[in-house]
């Protein structure tokens, strides 16, 4: 299985706001890298981060266990994390698994960007 690659880029017009964009699937082994980037930009003080999840077509168990398991502490921070540009399957895994009770998603950056520009 391919490597997973990652980059991060700061989210215009948000401040304390980042954009993790993975490439490739997030499974068990590949998991604990997304997490070491949540961890790192929650260090920061970086508590609006946009998951973009364009080039990515799998999602393991592991992988939505690392996106909600750091969720209440960025709330409590007045932050959140979301998902966006979820490709067809993986946002019928989030549909079906009812992530979307947990965790928002929006169909663009720019979505997320007004989003997370308009919440203190």
């Amino acid at each position: 299985m391919p490597e997973l690659k990652v980059d991060i880029i700061q989210m215009n017009g948000v401040g304390d706001g980042i954009i993790i964009q993975p490439k490739g699937f997030i499974d068990t082994t590949t998991a604990p890298e997304i997490e070491k980037f949540i961890e790192n930009a929650l260090a920061q003080k970086k508590y609006k981060i946009a998951i973009d999840l364009k080039d990515v077509d799998f999602i393991s168990s592991a992988g939505w266990g690392v996106f909600v398991s750091e969720i209440r502490d960025i709330r409590e921070n007045n932050g959140d994390l979301v998902l966006v540009n979820m490709v067809p399957d993986v946002y019928d895994v989030y549909e079906l698994m009812e992530f979307s009770s947990i965790l928002k998603s929006f169909d663009s950056i720019d979505e997320a960007i007004k989003y997370f520009q308009n919440i203190t």
